[in-house]
């Protein structure tokens, strides 16, 4: 297997979901299937270590999307893990941010969205569907102060963080940036710290919110 290569396990209870990610995966020349389960504890027990990116259903029949991403996440956490799921209530994209999601689609994206996202997360970045955003943004704003640590942050800081709102991995911000990539990871750990994160995606979702609530008040 080459060194390139992006091993994923897939883990939903509807045989057709995963059979047919299987077969959209099994073209791509850089990602192959290493697993698929229909059960939240067969993930738990086989994935760690296994895979570098999950895709999981948030509904399972055993146990709950959350908790299998927060279980799988507390063995390894180098494994990145998509929930693909029916629902995009705001409550629920937030829940899975906590429990360590780097991405949150929804079953309705087309297939390259579904690609390309595995291919993002396993990178270091994050992705969340449009149409989940819009609701988690609002949500946020109810969660946090005025007073935003965002403002806190140098000015490289923060366009290092706009652009790991981008969905930008490290290496990509470091092109942008002409900055080398252990330079943008210093920066980053220095952004995740200032504004009391441990997860890139956390603080991606973070800057959107703000961003947001820039605009509204010009």
């Amino acid at each position: 297997m080459p060194e390139q290569m992006i091993r994923v396990v897939i883990v939903d209870d509807h045989e057709v979901v995963r059979v047919g990610l299987k077969n959209l995966i099994d073209l791509q020349q850089d990602l192959m299937v290493v697993g698929d389960y229909a059960t939240g504890q067969a993930a738990i027990d086989n994935v760690p270590h296994h895979a570098d990116v999950v895709v999981l259903d948030v509904r399972l029949p055993d146990l709950s999307g959350f908790e299998v991403c927060r279980q799988i996440k507390g063995q390894d956490d180098h494994i990145h893990i998509i929930m693909l799921t029916s629902f995009g209530q705001d409550e629920m994209v937030v829940d899975a941010i906590n429990a360590g999601a780097s991405g949150y689609l929804l079953k309705e994206a087309r297939g390259h969205t579904v690609i390309e996202g595995i291919r993002t997360v396993a990178q270091g970045g994050s992705l969340f569907s449009p149409q989940v955003t819009a609701p988690l943004f609002q949500r946020l704003r109810s969660m946090h102060s005025s007073s935003d640590p965002v403002e806190e942050l140098t000015e490289n800081e923060k366009k290092i963080l706009e652009l790991v709102a981008q969905g930008k991995t490290n290496r990509e911000i470091g092109v942008d940036l002409f900055l080398s990539e252990k330079t943008i990871k210093h920066y980053v750990s220095s952004i995740l710290s200032k504004l009391g994160y441990t997860r890139r995606s956390e603080a991606a979702a973070h800057f959107a919110r703000y961003q947001s609530d820039r605009h509204r008040n010009e």
